[in-house]
């Protein structure tokens, strides 16, 4: 519920702080004392379109601060989730700041936010129905979830939009894989050329590389082997080989030995690793000649599959080292074909399973939805004649969707639709032309909505706007039944409306010099007593007229005092 109100700078309003408590909250003063702007302060507080207009005169700015007490878990700790902000942990307080050149900033919890974010959280905070506002159920896209909520349909509701989520995602997958399937298909005079081809080239595992180094090394053939000759002599050559330079010092060690004791092992097992690394060097040499020589006739052959390997690489958009992946990857493809042809009939097969899962929960909530139009149909008619209303009739339209339509919500569109006039067909609620109308259409269809209703408080701009007598008192009752479920505050001219309230607030409009300013007080009972019969007999207050307010004050506590008990 709306527990505190904060306005600082609006139109008239210099600094005003409102605490609220449960139940009817009734809002009386003068025409033009300034009670619509209390109504357009909560607005911006909820999101509503800012106007530098707004501004009082000769101030920078101006700024509301509404603050909630909804209960845990309510519909607003989600909107926070998702909004990623911090979830609350007390209260939840909506800030509105507006300039004076028209520039707006919003607030939740001291976090700034967008203005977006602060009207989803006041829509699932308080419901304003005035005569011409399109909020609440005066914006047709509510009435779907309204009847469901009436109806009791949430499960079923759940069930649907699980079941809308489970065949979107098989038609996607179904899709997806006939598009690649079709592909493939298009594709396949190509992707069988490019395995022969491949099939053809044959191409190894870092096949480039190994050809680009023998390519090198043949093309310098002639230096290098002159080098292996010059290394080949320096180890065995006749005259200083190497080899012969060990064995002589093997020999020369070997005369001494014996004489010499251990002194002289390290040296010679030097030496044998020494004759035996040479040997290994020697024979290793002439192997690499023996090599280059039997390839000194592949120059060309190597050139032409170095060329033949790039040709295909570039030909592909590949390296030459990524063919062989290439090639396996084409064969897999066409491989592929035939299989992805069975399994696209599966996932076809499973897009099916899922619409019929789909319909089957889809329908089930039509029906409840028909069903529960009757009822609340009923319930509204029943609410009409009180409210001088009895040649209306309300009528909820529940509508098959083209099946280009259908979606989370199901195949219903649902609209909430009133003739005023005997022989006039029905139309959508915004073209009741009388205001006072509208809003005793909208107290009815609240009266019936109560019990099933997530916002926990709602606003009456006027709502007993043309009406006096036993319509008003009418009003005031039904207003008086709504605030036993929910927190309602009303904007009233009508002194049986008045008389109804738990709580009554007095605004006026003052003047002092040349500023002039909108107050509001809470009225006590006898303060209460007095307004009341203000707004019985007008600027002159009579005896009559005090003991008629009395008398209604006296109804409505007993009214009230009745209701606690039962």
């Amino acid at each position: 519920m709306l527990s505190a109100l904060a306005i600082r700078d609006v139109v008239l309003i210099d600094r005003l702080d409102l605490g609220f408590a449960p139940g009817l909250s009734v809002l009386t003063g003068e025409t033009g004392a300034g009670k619509s702007i209390l109504l357009d302060a909560l607005g911006l507080a909820l999101g509503a379109r800012a106007d530098s207009g707004l501004v009082r005169h000769g101030r920078d700015q101006a700024s509301v601060t509404a603050e909630f007490d909804p209960p845990p878990g309510h519909a607003v700790d989600a909107v926070l989730a998702e909004a990623d902000l911090d979830p609350r942990d007390g209260p939840l307080i909506l800030r509105r700041v507006v300039t004076a050149d028209g520039r707006s900033r919003a607030y939740v919890n001291d976090q700034p936010t967008s203005v977006t974010l602060l009207r989803r959280l006041g829509d699932a905070l308080v419901e304003i129905q005035g005569q011409f506002d399109q909020r609440g159920l005066m914006d047709p896209s509510t009435h779907r979830e309204t009847l469901d909520a009436f109806a009791g349909l949430a499960g079923k509701a759940a069930a649907v939009r699980a079941a809308w989520t489970a065949w979107r995602d098989a038609r996607a997958r179904h899709a997806e894989a006939r598009a690649a399937l079709d592909k493939a298909r298009a594709d396949e005079a190509w992707l069988r050329h490019t395995v022969e081809e491949l099939d053809r080239l044959a191409p190894t595992e870092g096949e480039e590389q190994r050809l680009a180094e023998t390519r090198g090394v043949l093309a310098n053939a002639e230096a290098v082997l002159s080098a292996m000759n010059a290394a080949a002599d320096a180890l065995a050559g006749e005259d200083a080989g190497a080899d012969g330079a060990v064995a002589q010092a093997q020999r020369a060690l070997d005369r001494v030995a014996d004489r010499a004791g251990e002194r002289l092992a390290g040296a010679l097992a030097a030496l044998d690793r020494a004759a035996a690394e040479i040997q290994e060097a020697i024979a290793e040499l002439q192997s690499a000649a023996d090599d280059i020589e039997a390839d000194s006739g592949r120059l060309t052959e190597i050139d032409d599959r170095l060329h033949a390997l790039r040709d295909v690489a570039r030909k592909h958009g590949v390296e030459p080292d990524d063919l062989p992946a290439l090639h396996r990857a084409t064969v897999d493809r066409l491989a592929s074909l035939d299989a992805e042809g069975g399994g696209l009939a599966a996932l076809a097969a499973a897009e099916r399973r899922a619409r019929a899962d789909y319909l089957t929960a889809a329908e089930a909530l039509s029906k409840g939805r028909r069903e529960a139009a009757g009822r609340l149909d009923a319930a509204i008619a029943a609410e009409l004649p009180p409210l001088k209303l009895e040649k209306a009739r309300f009528e909820t339209a529940v509508e098959p969707l083209d099946e280009t339509r259908w979606g989370p919500d199901g195949l219903d569109a649902v609209g909430f639709r009133v003739a005023t006039n005997p022989g006039t067909p029905p139309g959508p609620l915004s073209r009741i032309a009388s205001g006072g109308e509208l809003s005793r259409f909208l107290l009815a269809l609240k009266v019936v909505l109560a019990e099933s209703s997530t916002v926990p408080t709602l606003v009456f701009d006027e709502v007993d706007s043309g009406v006096g007598g036993a319509v008003a008192a009418a009003v005031g009752d039904r207003l008086a039944r709504l605030a036993g479920r929910l927190q309602v505050l009303v904007v009233t001219h009508s002194p049986q409306v008045a008389a109804q309230g738990a709580h009554h607030w007095h605004v006026e409009k003052r003047t002092d010099g040349d500023s002039v300013s909108t107050t509001v007080a809470a009225l006590d009972s006898a303060a209460r007593r007095e307004e009341i019969a203000r707004m019985l007999s007008g600027a002159a207050v009579t005896a009559e007229a005090r003991a008629a307010a009395g008398s209604l004050l006296a109804q409505s506590n007993g009214a009230r005092a009745a209701g606690a008990g039962q």
